[in-house]
């Protein structure tokens, strides 16, 4: 699954090159040429398939501003603990600025972390923070492997799990969020992006057999900020539209049903 983030760094590599990006991320290019994917186009498709596709890039370049935003807060805060889960080709630790004393976590498995290490040491990439890579399946027992590599849970984290949750079924992903709050310290706070309602309906169904939205398995909980506020977290949902608004992207077409709470969440440990 993690050539899927080669293609997330494919879609921050096309951002990169506008000229009013939201975020420039200048190793993305390396990652997705390292990946085959560029400078390459998409294979011919119809026009679901196309329209598919760019509601997908969209929707990652809105979550990773979202998430830069979710980031830049905590460390406001005083958060100096990052932790990313499921990391793929993420460059936050080398695009972003850091406050000093920041430690931050990329939790992934071997594969893509050595791939990830070759690319950066082709780029001669340079970290703006203490990073320290753990490589174990979110399947397994992470939080030991985390706690080896010398993560505190004494201390505040701020943990990231981008486009993580819609892959894995419901049952995993409570445990990870319960494996996730008891590493919690109060004022820790956490990014994550969940499947709206219906998204796979929409955009999974009829995707290509080995495509990133053909993996879906589960969307949000109909109350996300009740669902955290149960494993102790104090949560705001954001919608995709709303945060789009925000960011001067705003969407043009009208929603097509009532909207329901959004899967752009940060949430605070009480």
């Amino acid at each position: 699954m993690w050539a899927t983030a080669v293609g997330v760094a494919r879609v921050r590599a096309l951002e990169t090159e506008r000229e009013n990006a939201l975020f420039r991320d200048p190793l993305a290019q390396a990652f997705a040429a390292a990946g085959g994917l560029w400078p390459s186009s998409p294979p011919p498709e119809d026009e679901a398939a196309r329209r598919r596709r760019l509601a997908v890039s969209f929707s990652i370049v809105i979550r990773t501003k979202f998430l830069d935003d979710v980031l830049r807060q905590a460390s406001a805060s005083g958060v100096r603990q990052v932790v990313l889960l499921g990391a793929g080709m993420d460059s936050r630790a080398f695009r972003m600025d850091w406050p000093e004393g920041t430690r931050l976590f990329e939790v992934d498995t071997a594969a893509p972390l050595d791939f990830k290490a070759s690319v950066l040491r082709q780029e001669r990439a340079v970290a703006r923070c203490e990073r320290i890579t753990v490589a174990v399946d979110l399947r397994e027992d992470w939080p030991a492997a985390l706690a080896a590599a010398g993560h505190d849970p004494a201390a505040p984290t701020v943990w990231i799990a981008e486009g993580l949750l819609i892959y894995l079924p419901e049952d995993a992903v409570e445990l990870l969020l319960a494996r996730i709050s008891a590493q919690s310290a109060a004022g820790s706070r956490m990014g994550l992006t969940l499947g709206s309602r219906g998204v796979i309906e929409r955009l999974g169904v009829d995707a290509v057999p080995g495509s990133a939205a053909s993996m879906w398995v589960s969307e949000m909980p109909d109350d996300p900020v009740a669902w955290l506020a149960g494993h102790g977290w104090e949560a705001v949902s954001n919608t995709l539209r709303e945060c789009a608004a925000a960011y001067g992207r705003p969407i043009s077409t009208p929603p097509q049903r009532e909207e329901r709470p959004g899967g752009l969440i940060s949430a605070v440990r009480r």
